[in-house]
């Protein structure tokens, strides 16, 4: 029997959760819970206590990260609401912000490249793309939170050359094919490389959507830019 992609998803998130409830660091599920309970407070404790012992990527990739898998696997299974992954996102990007502030854009140098959500309101796995980034050397435009039609303007306006699109849900990967197309059709050489959930749970997505390349983690993406450098230059 053929399961469905949206089958597919919900399994693998479950697999998920499974599989971070066991993680070794003694920190994740008391600073999910303090997520999920919306206690700010005691979430920033637990950060900066992680901060005690650990960089500051280190301290975002080894508990943020994993503590907020857990919370979209959770309400992907029914067991929370959107609204809880809503303001837990919110806290953990106000974390990040503190610690990985932003920088100037336009480097020389580096293909013109850009960072985007596209059409998702849970920004963090983008902003730890865009710090890893930073740290490898590369400096790139943070559209933020973009649709199709003004995604596709901007890129164009910008002249970016390395497009890197996260989503968090299905239905944003799947305007990616949009964007992949327009872009195409401007004439314009625009790398286009996606991350984010629905092309971890289905390995061909990126593939499908038109994508150039997928990262399935911020090392990877930066990896992956490094390539391209090369044809760019």
């Amino acid at each position: 029997m053929v399961l469905g992609r949206d089958v597919q998803y919900a399994i693998c998130a479950l697999t998920i959760l499974s599989r971070l409830e066991i993680s070794v660091n003694p920190l994740i599920a008391p600073f999910r819970n303090s997520l999920e309970s919306l206690d700010r407070v005691n979430a920033n404790t637990l950060f900066q206590q992680a901060l005690s012992t650990l960089t500051p990527i280190q301290a975002v990739e080894q508990l943020v990260v994993p503590a907020l898998e857990q919370i979209g696997a959770a309400w992907h299974k029914g067991d929370l609401a959107l609204s809880q992954v809503y303001m837990s996102g919110r806290f953990c990007e106000s974390l990040v912000e503190n610690v990985l502030p932003p920088s100037d854009p336009d480097r020389k140098h580096q293909p013109r490249s850009a960072i985007v959500v596209l059409s998702d309101y849970h920004d963090l796995g983008k902003r730890i793309v865009y710090s890893v980034m930073r740290a490898s050397g590369f400096e790139l435009f943070d559209y933020g939170r973009l649709d199709v039609d003004e995604l596709v303007e901007r890129a164009l306006a910008d002249k970016i050359r390395v497009l890197m699109i996260s989503v968090l849900i299905l239905p944003s990967a799947l305007k990616v094919s949009q964007v992949c197309q327009r872009l195409k059709d401007s004439g314009m050489d625009i790398k286009v490389v996606v991350g984010g959930a629905p092309f971890l749970f289905d390995s061909q997505l990126w593939q499908e959507v038109g994508a150039d390349a997928m990262g399935g983690s911020a090392a990877e993406a930066v990896s992956i830019v490094q390539r391209w450098m090369g044809d760019m230059q």
